[in-house]
């Protein structure tokens, strides 16, 4: 499938930074070639008002995030507040439709794996049903190897497609604490899954240059059609 699911560990775990820097790449290295931006869901603002403010994508509000909610809780929780249904069928409709006029779409995910879409599903689901190749996108703080563990452990449950890690400095970070925090080897053999690479901390998440570079020193071969 030319898509991507961007999931995390957990919200703020750094998918809008994976997301934006693979979007920069594509838009300056593969102009010749259609990209696409869904947020499936959002509640309160962020990121689709960002994605149509830094990237070239002919894409409307509603197109990039189909169901929007102005609480920022979880989505079920927001849905009540407001008297509304989760239209999931409606979501499906805007991607199918995108992946098919878009040579490539990616596709950010909110919170973690196991964060809840609808009362019964959640984002691990969504990714198995949708048939979505999958990256999972960990954050470099303490504790953060736990989390990689059980959120693979969930999407191998789930019989999610992950295609590896990658991970985010949240913060400034030097070599020696992403060594103690997000060990590769440690996570490597404690998931079976491959590190594909870190980004690091970004005090300017919009520069596309910036963005670009993030992104080309990823395995981009194993995320991107490229």
């Amino acid at each position: 499938m030319n898509a991507l699911l961007i999931a995390g560990t957990d919200t703020d775990a750094g998918k809008t930074v994976l997301t934006s820097a693979l979007a920069a790449y594509w838009q300056i290295y593969c102009r010749s070639r259609s990209l696409g931006i869904l947020k499936p869901l959002q509640t309160g603002v962020g990121d689709r008002e960002l994605y149509s403010q830094i990237f070239s994508l002919n894409q409307s509000l509603q197109e990039i995030t189909p169901l929007h909610f102005s609480a920022p809780l979880a989505p079920p929780i927001a849905a009540e507040r407001e008297g509304r249904q989760i239209e999931l069928g409606k979501v499906w409709q805007a991607f199918d439709s995108l992946h098919k006029q878009r040579d490539f779409v990616l596709v950010e995910a909110l919170g973690g794996l196991g964060s809840p879409i609808t009362h019964e599903l959640t984002v691990a689901d969504l990714a198995r049903d949708w048939g979505l190749p999958t990256v999972l996108v960990v954050p470099v703080q303490l504790g953060c190897i736990g989390q990689a563990v059980a959120n693979v452990a969930l999407a191998r449950q789930s019989k999610v497609q992950l295609k590896g890690i990658v991970l985010n400095c949240v913060k400034p970070c030097s070599d020696q604490e992403i060594a103690d925090w997000a060990s590769i080897d440690l996570i490597g053999s404690l998931t079976n899954t491959l590190v594909l690479g870190v980004i690091p901390y970004l005090d300017e998440p919009t520069d596309l240059n910036k963005l670009a570079h993030v992104a080309s020193n990823l395995d981009l071969e194993r995320l991107m059609p490229v």
